[in-house]
């Protein structure tokens, strides 16, 4: 495996454990994985440092909304964003939040995010990022339980703390605007006996106060980052500033490995939630860099139209974003009539052929870039040198086509908040990688595990298995679930619960999920199985399978119908024939599939759990056609393999 070194053999299974491949690790870390840079213990020496360095560099940027226009971006140097950090971690101090206290940041990507989060930082403080996608009741459980202090809030965020109370006033004590604070906010605020302040009002608070920066350590947590992913409530990833260190060091080197070394001058695009690990720990290396993070207005409609202005020069992504741009090119190329078609499929064609010979994409059509593809790269502003998608599978005909016409490098990566976002990306130039998410970052060892029930052997000659991972960018454990944090860390090793496959460049393919969780095109993790309990509740319902893959960004269903529900239905409204008759009638689907929505918003389910197609089969699922086990659980591949057909024609119906 050209891209790998093993450092440990593997091993038959022992004590009971599965058998173990061999652990590798990257081929740039053969003499072993980067140290952080000398004077770095702690996530604020990130910032610290890079003031130091690049004071004058432009920093943070937000465009100017003049007369209801948006404008340039207008931008703070580092040395002026330290200056207000220092001011925000005064008046955190002021107000009783010390070093371990815990700072919720609420809101979407904006300077003040990254302010209070390095002002977390100054003070050893856990800065807890807040967000609402994990549903309703998210923000308030994890206000409680980090025991927030204080929490620093968007505007039109405000509304929904205040939802929060009086539950989350037993640990909450002061919020802070990222703007302004209505009338009507502050009097519902002080009711409660808590302080609520503009972002103009925080600075001044600890303005004529000192207080000196504590002692941080490189096993201090920085951060506790909320995930979803199992049935129950969030769980509290602890991510340590070592985890942060470790993987700005291997992720430094790969990039300078693969000639894509970042600098002072890199300029990036913040609009990928930074409560999420991907976009935090890209915003940490930027920093790390001297780079310029330019945010975007929190409009999608409007992203492409600040990226122009931006003129980023890494762009980062998750597949709904380009599986969006693909389709736009595809429209644009069938609309652009006959002769701009031909002429288009002729230099795609072309250049991606000579990429296969190994042509370096500079240098596979350098014509058809000019004249072609070059347009594409100015509707991102003209500098993007390297295109990163993350979060999810990228689709490889997606990947494919965005390599040609791009102009300018197309990694996928994979990576998880227990292993502080990137562990693997691919290379530039070497289309052998399509489909995988490439060798391992050089900071982390890397081992399959058999998993016997699933017939995955991780000793065979195509060795898949559970995907483990060991190494310093491992989180510290789930917050107060001690209990969770002991089922996936097992002798030093990540279990990361997805089932990997070794190419045999070393590169790793991820084939499919130990347990009944999948990831949705968004990000979003669905427990299947928690829903098909849920949805089973509607007395319309005897069975349903539920299905999703990471490459949709929404869910689709078989039902077993209750008969004498459907035929009831159908007697009241008119409907004839027998029973599998009114099963393939697409009023009865249009019923059960609202009933199923009665369900989901009685259970209040969040809208990517929403079924939005649903296929009605008369004969329930049974052991004959080896759709359920003796104990009557489900067989979820070989439903899949018998539905297929279905399946597929439920996503196109819905599109």
């Amino acid at each position: 495996m050209k891209h790998l070194v093993e450092v440990e053999k593997g091993c038959e299974g022992v004590d009971g454990r599965p058998s173990v491949g061999p652990a590798y690790r990257s081929a740039f870390a053969a003499d072993g994985f980067p140290s952080p840079k000398a004077g770095l213990v702690s996530c604020w020496d990130i910032f610290r440092l890079s003031v130091e360095t690049n004071p004058k560099n432009r920093m943070l940027g937000r465009r100017q909304i003049v007369d209801g226009k948006a404008g340039e971006y207008v931008w703070q140097t580092y040395e002026e964003v330290y200056d207000i950090v220092i001011k925000v971690g005064a008046s955190m101090r002021s107000c009783g939040v010390s070093k371990g206290g815990r700072c919720g940041i609420y809101g979407a990507n904006c300077p003040e995010w990254i302010i209070s989060m390095e002002a977390c930082n100054a003070h050893g403080i856990y800065c807890v990022p807040l967000y609402d996608t994990l549903g309703s009741g998210a923000v308030e459980f994890i206000t409680c339980h980090a025991e927030i202090e204080i929490a620093i809030v968007e505007e039109k965020k405000i509304s929904e703390l205040l939802k929060t109370f009086p539950s989350t006033t037993r640990f909450l004590k002061t919020i802070v605007s990222f703007g302004k604070v209505t009338t009507e906010q502050r009097q519902e605020v002080e009711k409660y006996g808590l302080s609520i302040y503009t972002w103009d009002e925080f600075l001044l608070l600890g303005e004529n106060r000192q207080f000196d920066l504590p002692v941080k350590t490189k096993d201090d947590i920085c951060t506790i980052m909320y995930t979803s992913g199992t049935t129950g409530d969030p769980k509290g990833v602890m991510m340590s500033n070592e985890s942060i260190l470790a993987l700005i060091a291997g992720v430094d080197l790969h990039l300078e490995c693969i000639n894509e070394k970042m600098d002072s001058s890199d300029v990036y695009m913040s609009y990928l939630p930074l409560a999420h690990i991907f976009d935090r720990a890209l915003e940490e290396l930027f920093i790390y860099n001297g780079g310029s993070i330019g945010f975007w207005r929190g409009d999608v409609k409007l992203l492409f139209e600040d990226i122009k202005m931006l003129k980023p020069t890494f762009f980062c992504a998750v597949p709904r974003v380009l599986d969006r741009i693909y389709s736009g090119m595809q429209e644009k190329i069938s609309s652009g009539g006959f002769l701009k078609k031909t002429l288009f499929n002729f230099a795609f064609e072309y250049k991606l052929r000579n990429m296969k010979r190994g042509y370096k994409h500079e240098e596979a059509a350098p014509y058809f870039d000019k004249l072609i593809f070059s347009k594409i790269k100015e509707a991102m502003g003209g500098k993007v040198k390297l295109l990163l998608c993350g979060a999810a599978p990228l689709a490889p005909h997606v990947e494919e086509f965005l390599r040609v016409v791009m102009c300018c490098h197309v990694l996928q990566g994979y990576g998880l908040t227990e292993t502080c976002a990137g562990s693997f990306v691919n290379q530039p130039n070497d289309m052998a990688m399509l489909g995988t998410v490439g060798p391992p970052v050089p900071n982390i060892d890397v081992r399959l595990e058999s998993v016997p029930e699933m017939e995955y052997d991780a000793m065979s000659v195509i060795p898949r298995g559970e995907i483990c991972i060991r190494g310093k960018t491992l989180f510290s454990g789930y917050y107060k679930r001690e209990d969770l944090t002991k089922e996936v860390m097992i002798n030093g090793w990540f279990h990361t619960g997805d089932i990997g496959e070794w190419q045999p460049d070393g590169c790793l393919k991820i084939i499919d999920r130990r347990k009944n969780i999948f990831k949705l095109s968004q990000g979003e993790y669905v427990a299947v199985e928690n829903l098909e309990n849920i949805y089973g509740l509607a007395p319309t319902v005897d069975m349903i399978w539920i299905y999703g893959n990471s490459f949709k960004s929404y869910l689709v269903a078989v039902v077993n119908p209750n008969q004498d529900s459907l035929e009831k239905w159908a007697q009241q409204n008119g409907e004839k024939g027998d029973y599998s008759d009114i099963c393939a009638n697409s009023k009865a689907k249009e019923y059960i599939l609202e009933e199923l929505s009665k369900v989901a918003k009685s259970n209040k389910l969040k809208g990517f759990e929403y079924i939005k197609a649903v296929h009605l089969d008369p004969l329930p699922f049974d052991m004959e056609r080896n759709l359920l086990t003796p104990t009557f659980k489900k067989r979820r591949p070989q439903l899949l393999n018998y539905y297929q057909n279905i399946v597929d024609g439920l996503y196109a119906s819905t599109k």
